[in-house]
């Protein structure tokens, strides 16, 4: 007996409803998207490795999912590399590409490929799926899509500004009303990590503090420890733990703080200038806040921070999240080129609409009419008047065979059809189709060669 089929951890298949509304929510994401003016491209599922490695700290590197090289790869390796299983050693002679872990490296490695095409500042959204080697769990998958919107070419921070009203403006569309926009800045972490003595230990140091919400504080201050930041040091450091209040009070006790580092006194001059701007603009239905503790643990960024939490009583982890990057095309080759962007988690977000029962109704509805089958001739003209409801622009089918009339309505009403049209032998002679609403069981009868009356009705 054949064994039963699977598919990998951390990858799903989807239903044609999951599929429509996911399509709802990318459409949602792609509207907003063009009406702030981005515009669309595409990257390659994989990369080579050397694009890829190295851009999202040692923790991002482990979960890249590398391709092996075609051919008969082991038989190029040296003996001295296969005898010493270190994988360090193994993985650059036998795997040259690797799959994108995300999609904002590859869109820095394109605008420097094409540079002299772009028109600066270049405001690009991408929509493609990305792969992770992650451990599966709710809401974090091994393949899954990453909706992404970045500008490069200028270090306005009227940009940031804008981003957050861009999360405000989707997530206010979905009716996912009650998101918080945390907002940090890393010259701020840069700043802390001076005035405690751990500068030489920044990334260690903002990786642990990242995981505050997933490990506490107990477990934050043991990662560090296990790091190599002193006791010292994170009892400095350990205001952070407990900062509260609204965005100008935090501000306030920053300013306090990183007094003596003037990196940090600019990130803070950032946060500032982004949190007045956002205040006078106003938002929607979201919350900007200011979280200290968030880090973001991928290296590429350097200036404003942003993560997206889902609203209140959802038990999820961030539905969105990006920031500022300065020098990010800069490991391409290409210097001077500033960008900001964020990226919408779309698969977190399709499950906290489903526990919050966000979709609307309509979007289960894949077909607005189905035409029963009674015979030979009855089904020839029903596919006639099939074909002309398509041309009108009516989601139209007609059932394949003249299977008996229950199983008929049976698959009807199993695939959500409102309208179900019955053409049969009497309806055929007296040129006429009957209509029947599967919600109320009314009926209404329309002249066969007049279909455009029902198709008013149905669209009124």
């Amino acid at each position: 007996m054949p064994q039963k089929p699977s598919i990998p951890k951390g990858t799903r298949d989807f239903s044609p409803t999951e599929v429509a509304k996911r399509t709802y929510i990318m459409e949602t994401i792609k509207k907003h998207f063009e009406v702030f003016g981005f515009q669309p491209i595409e990257t390659p599922s994989f990369e080579n490795s050397e694009t890829l490695m190295g851009k999202y700290g040692e923790e991002g590197d482990r979960l890249i999912f590398k391709i092996l090289n075609s051919g008969d790869f082991i038989s190029k390796v040296d003996d001295v590399t296969y005898s010493s299983k270190k994988s360090s050693s193994l993985i650059p002679k036998i795997s040259e590409k690797a799959l994108r872990y995300d999609l904002t490296v590859p869109f820095a490695r394109y605008v420097v490929m094409h540079q002299n095409e772009i028109d600066f500042p270049f405001k690009r959204y991408q929509i493609q799926p990305v792969w992770r080697a992650d451990r599966p769990q709710k809401g974090r998958f091994r393949e899954f899509y990453q909706c992404d919107a970045d500008i490069v070419g200028s270090d306005s921070l009227l940009q940031e500004t804008e981003l957050v009203q861009l999360y405000d403006a989707i997530f206010s569309d979905l009716k996912l009303v009650g998101t918080t926009i945390k907002i940090n800045n890393r010259k701020v972490l840069s700043g802390i990590a001076e005035v405690i003595g751990a500068k030489h230990l920044l990334i260690d140091f903002t990786v642990a503090l990242d995981k505050l919400d997933k490990i506490g504080e107990d477990g934050v201050k043991r990662e560090m420890l296990s790091k190599g930041v002193s006791e010292n040091s994170i009892e400095r450091a350990s205001p952070l733990f407990t900062m509260s209040g609204s965005s100008e009070t935090q501000l306030e006790q920053l300013k306090s703080l990183l007094s003596k580092s003037e990196i940090g006194m600019s990130g803070v001059a950032e946060l500032e200038h982004i949190v007045k701007h956002v205040e006078d603009l106003g938002l929607q239905t979201a919350k900007l806040q200011l979280d200290v503790t968030l880090a973001r643990g991928l290296n590429y960024y350097t200036g404003a921070i942003f993560e997206v939490s889902a609203p209140k009583g959802v038990d999820m982890g961030s539905i969105g999240g990006g920031g500022r990057y300065d020098n990010l095309t800069g490991i391409f080759g290409l210097k001077d080129v500033s960008g900001v962007g964020i990226s919408f988690g779309l698969d977190r977000i399709y499950l906290v609409m489903e526990e919050l029962e966000l979709f609307p109704d309509e979007i289960s509805v894949s077909l607005d009419v189905l035409c029963l089958n009674f015979g030979e001739a009855e089904g020839k003209a029903a596919l006639k008047l099939v074909s002309q409801l398509r041309s009108l622009g009516i989601r139209a089918d007609l059932y394949p065979s003249s299977a008996k009339v229950q199983k008929q309505f049976k698959y009807a009403d199993r695939r959500g059809v409102p309208y179900v049209i019955l053409l049969g032998d009497k309806e055929l002679s007296e040129g006429q189709f009957v209509v029947k609403n599967m919600s109320s069981g009314k009926q209404t009868t329309y002249v066969l060669q007049n279909p455009e009356a029902f198709v008013q009705d149905l669209k009124s």
